[in-house]
């Protein structure tokens, strides 16, 4: 292989990939491990905030806590998110 991308065969077929295909499969595969990462902190913050005594089962107010921290994280990392992709569009846009 001369350089990084020239006649990369899938499967044996021989066939060149396409830049745009590897670029897609790689923005997806940021967007599952950004998930991950999001439902990891969340799960992190909101366990240390509503949890006490970890044991068999959740309370009342336990579960109340946990839907209710997971709404507030989720709301605030969807509000920040709009935020930064409106700025990224308009400076795309000044340019």
């Amino acid at each position: 292989m001369d350089s990084f991308g020239s006649d990369f065969s899938a499967g044996g077929s021989g066939g060149k990939i396409d830049a745009g295909t590897i670029m897609e499969q790689v923005k997806v595969q940021i967007a599952v491990a950004n998930a991950q990462e999001l439902l990891q902190r969340m799960t992190d913050k909101c366990f240390k905030k509503c949890i006490g005594k970890p044991g068999s089962s959740l309370d009342n107010s336990e579960q109340k806590c946990i839907a209710m921290c997971m709404d507030r994280y989720m709301d605030a990392w969807n509000t920040v998110s709009r935020t930064y992709n409106s700025r990224l569009q308009k400076e795309r846009a000044r340019m």
